[in-house]
């Protein structure tokens, strides 16, 4: 039974410099929310109270944003705006956060040896704090309920482009059946034309507790970081790691077209803005195209 949550938040977000220069990237707007309340309330609806997020340096925002606030609470009370009081209010139980430090820039593996004392010997779910996931049943809860079958690790997959492989973790493995796959090796951001397959690993896992003591002697791997692909990688050959290509759409919100996109998706679906949204988005396409 999985019942903690990890989600790694401490990386630079270089790719939105200069915006990211003050503001975590994980406390982008996506229509009304930064991006990592998205990635809170899924682990939420996927049944998981008990949370983890790592931070560092410059992202003391993320830990305010999920504490109270009781003088903007006064003031939105006072103005009678009560649906926006409610909505600041819950952010501060959605679940029991906690946060940890990772004190230097080492890479996922050394971020999630940061949670090593907060969940023990327990497996539990990770969750990029900067990847957003739209899909009919929350993704983490799908993962949770193979590994419930089956036990191990359980990789969330996503098939992409061969051409963008190389800015993924990608596997090698056997399908079972209905997008379930027994993963045999896994390789960090191959060269397209040796991956083994199109199939890269999407921000969404659940992790044996194993996996602590293959991090803590592992060698930096790709980038002179520890690469919890490594770790996978060598639980991969024992046999204890399946994967699962998901339906549903990911965005990857370290970057500016993702970002784009899920802002646009999620608000053409939002009730208050999304019709006249899209007759903007007409009016754009066609004062562009001509059409």
């Amino acid at each position: 039974m999985i019942r903690k949550a990890v989600i790694p938040a401490a990386g630079y977000g270089t790719r939105f410099l200069p915006a990211t220069k003050s503001l975590p990237k994980e406390m982008l707007p996506v229509v009304d929310r930064p991006v990592i309340q998205y990635v809170v309330e899924e682990a939420v609806a996927s049944g998981i109270q008990d949370i983890l997020i790592i931070v560092s340096r410059g992202k003391r925002a993320i830990e305010e944003h999920f504490d109270r606030h009781p003088e903007l609470e006064e003031v939105l009370e006072a103005r009678g705006r009560l649906d926006e009081l409610e909505a600041i209010r819950d952010i501060s139980y959605l679940a029991h956060i906690h946060f940890d430090w990772q004190k230097t820039m080492d890479g996922l593996g050394d971020a999630i040896l940061c949670a090593r004392d907060h969940v023990g010997d327990e497996p539990f779910a990770v969750l990029l704090g900067d990847t957003l996931v739209e899909s009919a049943i929350p993704l983490t809860r799908q993962l949770m309920d193979i590994h419930d079958r089956y036990g191990g690790s359980v990789l969330a997959l996503e098939e992409v482009p061969r051409d963008r492989v190389s800015r993924y973790g990608v596997i090698q493995g056997q399908e079972l059946g209905e997008g379930l796959y027994r993963i045999h090796d896994l390789v960090e951001k191959p060269d397209p034309d040796d991956a083994p397959s199109n199939l890269a690993i999407a921000g969404r896992y659940i992790v044996a507790p194993e996996t602590f003591d293959i991090l803590d002697r592992l060698p930096p791997g790709n980038n002179d970081e520890i690469q919890l692909t490594d770790a996978f990688q060598e639980l991969a050959r024992a046999g204890g790691v399946r994967g699962l290509r998901f339906q549903g759409r990911r965005y990857d919100l370290g970057n500016k077209l993702d970002w784009l996109k899920a802002n646009v998706a999620l608000g053409l679906a939002h009730a208050e803005i999304g019709p006249e949204l899209q007759a903007s988005l007409r009016e754009l396409l066609a004062a562009r195209t001509g059409r």
